[in-house]
């Protein structure tokens, strides 16, 4: 009997042995290699990296976008409070509401934008801004021939009397559910081709989607990360849906004569990890309902 009470009692020593050393595994071991962030902003929407520590932070003002000074809309075009969902809508063919950098803070960088959108179709689009821009020229990325919702920053005002402050890293989403990444090195002869190019859902006109773009240096700040994400079914479940770098290579589309014009003394394939004033949520040829916008300086894990 004391033999036998000898080896239950090893046997119990090996069964909690071993379920110690599994909870210690996988309680304190694991998650301290395996964690993963998962803050709520302002808004109590997903933030897929955290505020930088004293980073800046923006958010849209709900109760009325336009009271606050840093939030400009180009073309000063109106926008409307809808009751029934606490969204905002807003109407015109070229959509630029831009949050612009105090004097003496710093600039936009490594960003998360987040905003959650309905592009409405049966909206009569204005083409005021198409006919008056000056900015146009010859390039389909200003010219009217795109449906798309594009965050972009890392640049500052985009015009022809000072094209080579107009940088940007754009993120978008097409009305067909086609994602994309584009990078303009000048305004607005500096476009290059899109990358990370593929069709994530169906089209996004008529019902809400949340649209998050992430934008961070690397390798010393000589690389750009540019991450893009979807909560395609409005309950804030976040997908990425674009991942790529830009280490050099990735060159202006227009010939050399045309993008060197601008003397912006930037190589064709200038990466932009460069900080900029301003950053916009844009829109074109889509009329928009918007909420909860924001901006954030993040610190990237890398």
């Amino acid at each position: 009997m004391s033999k036998n009470r000898s080896i239950l009692f090893g046997i119990v020593i090996v069964v909690l042995g071993s379920i110690t050393i599994y909870f210690l595994y996988n309680i304190i071991v694991v998650p301290s290699k395996q964690a993963s962030f998962t803050g709520l902003d302002k808004f109590r929407i997903k933030e897929i990296y955290p505020t930088v520590p004293g980073g800046r932070e923006w958010f849209v003002n709900m109760d009325d976008p336009k009271t606050d000074p840093l939030f400009l809309i180009t073309g000063d075009i109106p926008i409307k409070k809808n009751n029934l969902d606490n969204s905002w809508s807003i109407n015109d063919s070229m959509i630029r509401m831009n949050v612009m950098t105090p004097k003496g803070y710093k600039q936009w960088k490594n960003v998360e934008m987040t905003g959650y959108i309905k592009a409405i179709t049966l909206y009569k689009l204005t083409t005021s801004l198409n006919k008056n821009s000056n900015d146009n020229g010859n390039n389909e990325e200003e010219s009217g021939n795109i449906m798309d919702v594009d965050w972009h920053a890392r640049g500052g005002e985009h015009n022809s009397k000072e094209p080579c402050k107009g940088t940007a890293l754009n993120g978008g989403i097409n009305i067909d559910g086609t994602v994309a990444w584009k990078k303009e090195i000048w305004h607005t002869g500096g476009y290059t081709d899109a990358r990370g190019v593929d069709k994530v859902t169906n089209t996004i006109a008529d019902r809400w989607i949340g649209w998050k773009i992430v934008m961070y240096n690397i390798e010393k700040n000589k690389t750009v990360k540019m991450e893009s994400y979807i909560d395609e079914k409005n309950n804030n479940d976040w997908k990425k849906v674009d991942d790529l770098i830009d280490d050099g290579g990735w060159y202006a589309k227009s010939n050399d004569s045309v993008f060197y014009s601008a003397g912006c003394g930037k190589p064709k394939d200038y990466v932009i990890t460069n900080a900029g004033p301003i950053a916009t949520f844009r829109a074109d040829n889509i009329a928009l309902n918007f909420k909860d916008l924001s901006i954030r300086e993040i610190q990237p894990r890398h």
